[in-house]
């Protein structure tokens, strides 16, 4: 293979429509707009790709890993070591979550303007195993208390300020999960036919490796803490995070690298770019004086015009967003209340064992890893043939289902709940705070499952729809719109909690939110859930609509290159 950095001689016109780059060599192809660790123009078998991937998917896997161990037992030491009430513990936790989720949209700028996405990622982790260390030192020093209380006088202030601040560095960290999801993205190219094929995989994939990572975390971190100590649990993810940093350096000459601002220039910039513009340039010199001028103001309009669709392509996926998030209101029920619900019902297998509640959420990563491979290898099979889509279905479509799912999940959610209080009041239970209400953890494994495949329909088609839509420019950011709308959703259910539990509380009446649960409703909650989500499916529905209209009409417009 060559590539041609001298204009050479221009025999007939075939010579300015010959490929840069010989398609018989395709293995030693040099990539547009990539570089390798060296900063040289990367070969296409010499970098990215699947193995490139693995390494950045592996990392992933154990930052969830470390996450979600964290998270998955948060409420449950606010309640009991720290004394904070139910609804003031869960506002905490949707709030924490909240500023995780949103990170990434702050991180996502910095990596596409300033940083580039492999040294974002490099200063997220180091900034994740600082808040974890601080956490675990916390955790070890914060005195053991198990049973949930109402007064965390006992913890001192500056050990609650110190483990508040750790978390709250986790969650800035929280950017790690958007921009290295980017990154491995980034190892297939767009513009390639194979590769350009192997995104939508690495997706479902990704979700996979991450579903396993999570699945790790509930099943052994809430053991670890429930039944050795809470630094234990904290000091395993804290492990896990510096092999996952370990994992992501461990790969760095296998990576591809993206220039991050279009107008930098790459070694293979000048080679592929030189003899183009040489060809323009004779171009233009053919022409008379007022058409050179002409030429000259076509491709600046062209340009201008060009950044104005960009940027209001950008700009009108604000509503669709805003609409999403009503979806994940739903979401930020499975770490707070969900995990609180199990603490009250029969968790045990046989008679010396007994589930810790938060390892009942087992159940929504696991049925991730399971339907995720028969969703990316039959359903999208079956829909391909059905529809013609090279995805099987689209994203909007992909979006709507989960949003259906996740409705019927808080109905379902509900209407467990319910049944959950009348087993109370049957058995006289009402008033014995922590009881066990005689009802099998079973019942509750239907609203995790439903759960599970709400955030595979809706968030991967979310992450797919966003990273498809804005420029390239600003892949980072387009993905993290949809943790933005993770964030957005538990900011508001962090409100929510907070004002219900305010308004049903006046005049000495037990609020929805009661720290006994068998006096509290949190059936009713799950009926105003569901009732935004309804609302927010259909606002969707209706800007699907108007998102295809313009698309048709944007098909049939002349496009600025051709001015």
């Amino acid at each position: 293979m060559a590539i041609s950095t001298k204009h050479g001689s221009k025999k007939d016109s075939s010579d300015a429509t010959t490929p840069l780059l010989d398609d018989s060599s395709t293995e030693d192809e040099l990539i547009r707009d990539y570089v390798n660790y060296t900063g040289q123009p990367c070969k296409r078998s010499e970098s990215g790709g699947w193995q490139s991937a693995a390494f950045i998917s592996g990392a992933g896997g154990l930052e969830r890993f470390a996450f979600r161990g964290m998270e998955c037992n948060l409420i449950n030491f606010l309640t009991g070591p720290l004394g904070e009430s139910v609804a003031v513990a869960s506002a905490n936790v949707n709030i924490w979550m909240a500023l995780g989720s949103i990170m990434p949209v702050v991180n996502g700028i910095l990596a596409d303007s300033v940083l580039g996405l492999y040294r974002t990622n490099i200063i997220t982790s180091i900034i994740y195993i600082l808040g974890l260390g601080l956490s675990t030192i916390s955790v070890v020093i914060i005195p053991s208390n198990d049973e949930p209380t109402t007064n965390n006088a006992a913890v001192p202030t500056i050990l609650q300020v110190l483990f508040f601040f750790s978390i709250y560095l986790v969650a800035l960290a929280q950017g790690f999960q958007s921009s290295s999801q980017v990154f491995g993205a980034d190892q297939f190219d767009r513009n390639h036919p194979q590769e350009s094929k192997a995104i939508s995989s690495f997706f479902n994939w990704w979700l996979f490796g991450l579903s396993v990572g999570v699945v790790l975390a509930i099943l052994m971190i809430p053991y670890i803490e429930e039944n050795i100590s809470w630094g234990m649990g904290f000091g395993t993810v804290l492990l896990a995070m510096v092999i996952g940093f370990i994992l992501l350096v461990l790969g760095y000459r296998t990576y591809r690298f993206a220039l991050v601002h279009r107008d930098q220039k790459s070694p293979i910039d000048d080679a592929i770019y030189s003899t183009s513009q040489e060809l323009d340039q004779e171009s233009l010199r053919s022409l008379p004086e007022g058409k050179f001028q002409n030429h000259k103001s076509n491709i600046s309009q062209s340009k201008y015009l060009l950044k104005n669709l960009e940027t209001k392509k950008a700009l009108g996926l604000l509503p669709i967003w805003c609409t999403t998030v009503m979806y994940t209101l739903a979401w930020a029920q499975a770490p707070t209340l969900f995990t609180k619900q199990a603490n009250t019902v029969d968790r045990s297998i046989g008679q010396s064992f007994e589930i810790p509640s938060a390892s009942l959420r087992i159940f929504i990563p696991l049925t991730t890893m399971c339907f995720t491979p028969i969703y990316d290898r039959v359903f999208v099979a079956i829909g391909r043939k059905i529809t013609g889509n090279p995805t099987g279905i689209t994203e909007f479509q992909r979006i709507k289902m989960g949003m259906t799912i996740s409705i019927v999940d808080m109905v379902v959610a509900a209407l467990i709940e319910k049944k959950r209080l009348e087993i109370a009041r049957d058995h006289s239970l009402v008033d014995i705070p922590n009881a066990m209400v005689p009802m099998s953890f079973w019942w509750l494994v239907p609203q995790n499952v439903l759960c599970s495949f709400a955030y595979v329909f809706t968030f991967v088609g979310m992450q797919k729809f966003f990273y498809d839509q804005v420029p390239d420019e600003l892949r980072s950011i387009g993905l993290s719109l949809s943790f933005g709308a993770l964030g957005a959703g538990n900011f508001l259910s962090s409100f929510l909690i907070y004002g219900l539990d305010r308004a049903t509380s006046v005049g000495g009446r037990y609020s929805w939110f009661c720290d006994n649960l068998s006096r509290a409703h949190l059936d009713y909650f799950y009926w105003v859930v569901a009732g935004l989500g309804f609302l927010g499916l259909v606002g969707f529905a209706l800007l699907e609509k108007s998102f295809s209209k313009e698309n048709v009409a944007k098909k049939n417009t002349p496009q600025p290159d051709s001015i």
